[in-house]
């Protein structure tokens, strides 16, 4: 059964001109154990006293095997949405009610696939954040793992200076900001034009080599999906989460 608790604002920063980045602790004090690429359920009222709940990928790097004291979430700023409006205007030290962890978004230890795709769209990177200890882990052991994060222009790729910086750190890891409406004032020589389900073909993925982890807009994971189908990736080795705004 999930664990239920009430969350402290810690720090508050904007990563993006629509997205804030968000870090609390548990306000008993206690440290959250998760998996890396499960998520926590924010929950709260609309103004008429309907309880109502939104999911968020917990992105905090920990070392993916012990608990962690600081719990760190992205959220997308949605036009009139509530939890925008309770999440936007909370002070830090002020505090709401979550639980989880949830989900099975996760990196699974009996794999023995040589190589992971990882595709992600917005705040759907965030989940591949929390799993960058594991990433580190699984290139040692000789695996491979790409990761395709799509934006529209530079400043919307959230956490980018970290995942480049990862990846020269660790060499089997590699990082392609894929950019649909404008390249990077400078850019990288990782970096594709395009939409991330368009770059696949790049990769040439296969059913012996590649699993593959979706997460993200809706579009981005049922085009991906049917891509990856095409190059003979059977649905099992394709792993998704979709992530829907809600007002």
């Amino acid at each position: 059964m999930a664990d239920h608790f009430q969350l402290r604002l810690v720090d508050s920063t904007m990563l993006a001109p629509t997205v804030r980045h968000m870090a609390f602790e548990r306000a008993d004090g206690q440290p959250l154990a998760f998996t890396p690429g499960q998520f926590l359920q924010i929950h709260f009222h609309y103004d008429d006293g309907t309880a109502t709940k939104r999911s968020y990928s917990v992105g905090t790097v920990g070392d993916g095997s012990s608990p962690v004291q600081r719990i760190e979430i992205a959220v997308s700023y949605v036009e009139g949405g509530a939890a925008t409006k309770l999440l936007g205007e909370l002070p830090i030290g002020g505090e709401i009610s979550a639980s989880g962890p949830y989900g099975r978004f996760c990196l699974q230890p009996g794999d023995s696939n040589g190589r992971y795709l990882l595709l992600a769209t917005g705040t759907g990177v965030t989940p591949y954040r929390a799993m960058l200890p594991k990433i580190g882990e699984l290139v040692k052991q000789g695996r491979e793992v790409v990761l395709l994060y799509g934006a529209r222009n530079e400043t919307e790729l959230l956490y980018g200076e970290e995942f480049e910086a990862f990846a020269q750190a660790n060499p089997g890891f590699t990082f392609h900001g894929c950019l649909s409406r404008q390249p990077r004032d400078v850019p990288r020589p990782d970096d594709r034009p395009g939409h991330v389900q368009n770059v696949l073909a790049e990769l040439a993925p296969s059913a012996e080599r590649d699993i593959a982890y979706l997460c993200g807009n809706p579009n981005m994971v049922d085009a991906a999906f049917a891509a990856l189908k095409d190059f003979g990736l059977p649905v099992m080795h394709i792993r998704r989460e979709k992530y829907i705004s809600s007002r």
